[in-house]
Parts: structure tokens; C-alpha cells; sequence
């Protein structure tokens, strides 16, 4: 998988390190429990939107862009991970924002991400609705201008985390572990995409489960599968098969970004045993199904966690109620 053809700018610390949970693995009854520490590298709180950024930004660069345009809810990591690439590379930022998630108060509306936004320099459009959005894009748009899309989940960003399949089943190897299973948060698509892209042209034996935080299993699924073939034409190759690929919607709860008991526990369980903290709208949502999976297998379980602590503190009176 040569991916030096495609022009890249330097964001992350790679690679990322992929830790031993042997407390976590006792607590669930697991052979064995490994953490993908994606939420460690560095610029902007970290995260895993970085691969992909690297991409983004490196084609936006090459092709003169002085701005960039994306999209999220009003705590997207996205966002926040953008307008730092953007302010390292000396980029105006615009973060089209939209109060989508029915949550209110201070804390979300005003620390976590949001914060961190205005701290990086980006222009940030907080908008009610869709219709405002649009109205709000076609404002800030221009001939320099290069949008991303939410989650920078395109072929494209998807590179991002081709790379990272070929970076985690080195590690594995090293360690060797043969065979395991990755859970990763699916939420717009692209890191589990590539994941799932990156292991199958590897000829890796493994699996990818992607727990939907947002999506029906059967349309994140659609779109999984669209942005591996998006990708794959970039590189060159057919569509994959993605036979080892699982994904499943069952930890979501009532929506979106809303928390679940479930997830607060599993934050608490990831905290107490191995002093890892979980977000609530992708890891923690993402995490219930890890504790269901690692409980029954046999084989090595890897939890992909792809950040977001600063959303953490958006939600930090409802963990004060629960911890």
C-alpha cells in the first residue's frame, strides 16, 4: 500500500502506541485486551480525525486553498482537530456548526470542543438548522476556499486509516498476535472504512467490528462500504469484499451524542481499571460493544479509541450525576 503519491502535511505522531489492558481483560473475563491509542498523538487534544486531516489538508495545500470550510454538531472532534491543522498550517478555518444534538447548558454549549474552537482561531457559525447551514456556507465560501466533509470521511480521508491498518497489524505482529478482533467507533465512516480497507489488502486475518454511533447498522454499513471503494479506486484497486467486517447499531440508545447508562458504566469500568477516559458520543457508545465482544472471544480484542476527550467536559454535569 504505497501511499506517497498523495501530497500529505505532518499532523500526528505516528505510530501511535498500542497498549496492554490486563486489568481491563481481568475485569471482563477477556484472553487478552489491547488499546489503540489514537487519542494520544498530539496536535489540537489529539485524535483520529488527524489521519485523515493529513490528506485533506495536504490536497487542499498543493492546490493553494487560504481556507477550509467543514462540518459537525456543535462538540464535533472534527472540528476541533481542524481548526488546529488549520492554525499550525496557517489556514483561515470556517466551522459551520449545527445544534443538532438535543443537549443544552454551559457545558455543552460552551467548554469542551467549543472552547477549544475559538482557541485555535476558527471562525465558528453556530447554526439552528439545516436551512441555516446552507445559507451560512454559501456566505463563507470562496474561489480559495476547500470544503471537507463531517468527519472528513471521503476516499480521500479514508487513506488515513488505511495507513493506520497497516501501522496497528505491525504492532500486532510484533507482539505476536496473529489474529484479533478491532472494535472501532463508526460514526461518519471513514476510520473503520479504511480499517476494514487497509486489513483485507494486507490479506490480515483479523476482523473489524464497527459500532454505529449515529446510523441504522444497514446505511452506516452502505456508507462503510462506499468510502473503502472510494477509496480502493484511488489506490488503484477493485472494491473490496470486506467478508471480515461486522457492523452492528445496538449501543446507540435514543440518539446521537445522547448518553446511555451503558456507556456511563464502561467510561467508569475503562477509567478503574486501566485510567483510560472515554467520550461519550463515539468511544463510550463504541465501548459498550467492545465489553460485549472482548466477554466472549477467544482470540485478542483491540479497542480502536479515537479520542475526543475535550467533548468529555461538554457532558460533565450528567458524569457529575453519574460518577
Amino acid at each position: 500500500m504505497d501511499l506517497s503519491a498523495f501530497p500529505r502535511v505532518a499532523l500526528g505522531s505516528w505510530p501511535t502506541p498500542l497498549d496492554e489492558a490486563p486489568r481491563l481483560a481481568a475485569a471482563l473475563g477477556a484472553p487478552r485486551v489491547l488499546i489503540k491509542r489514537d487519542d494520544v498523538n498530539g496536535l489540537g487534544a489529539g485524535g483520529n480525525k488527524l489521519r485523515k486531516l493529513e490528506f485533506l489538508l495536504g490536497q487542499a495545500v498543493e492546490q493553494g486553498a487560504d481556507t477550509i470550510i467543514t462540518f459537525g454538531a456543535l462538540q464535533t472532534n472534527h472540528g476541533r482537530q481542524t481548526a488546529a491543522a488549520c492554525a499550525k498550517l496557517g489556514l483561515r478555518c470556517e466551522l459551520v456548526l449545527t445544534a443538532k444534538v438535543p443537549m443544552r447548558g454551559d457545558a455543552y454549549e460552551k467548554s469542551g470542543n467549543v472552547v477549544l474552537d475559538h482557541m485555535f482561531g476558527a471562525n465558528v457559525h453556530v447554526c439552528a438548522d439545516a436551512d441555516e447551514t446552507v445559507k451560512t456556507y454559501e456566505r463563507v465560501n470562496h474561489d480559495r476556499a476547500v470544503t471537507l466533509p463531517v468527519g472528513g470521511s471521503n476516499g480521500l480521508g479514508t487513506l488515513g486509516y488505511v495507513n493506520a491498518a497497516a501501522e496497528l497489524v505491525g504492532q500486532l505482529t510484533e507482539l505476536g498476535i496473529g489474529t484479533a478482533t478491532v472494535v472501532v467507533p463508526d460514526g461518519s465512516g471513514a476510520t473503520a472504512a479504511g480499517l476494514a480497507l487497509g486489513t483485507e489488502l494486507l490479506g490480515w486475518p483479523g476482523t473489524v467490528h464497527a459500532a454505529s454511533v449515529s446510523h441504522p447498522a444497514a446505511e452506516a454499513g452502505r456508507e462503510l462500504r462506499a468510502l473503502a471503494a472510494e477509496a480502493a479506486a484511488l489506490l488503484g484497486e477493485p472494491a473490496p469484499g470486506l467478508a471480515g467486517v461486522t457492523v452492528t447499531d445496538d449501543t446507540i440508545g435514543p440518539g446521537y451524542g445522547v448518553p446511555t447508562p451503558e456507556m456511563w458504566s464502561v467510561l467508569k469500568l475503562f477509567a478503574e481499571t486501566e485510567g483510560v477516559v472515554l467520550d461519550p458520543v463515539y468511544t463510550g457508545k463504541a465501548a459498550v460493544k467492545f465489553r460485549e465482544i472482548a466477554a466472549a472471544s477467544d482470540v485478542p480484542v483491540v479497542f480502536l479509541h479515537t479520542g475526543g476527550l475535550p467533548g468529555f467536559y461538554g457532558y460533565a454535569p450528567e458524569a457529575v450525576a453519574q460518577f
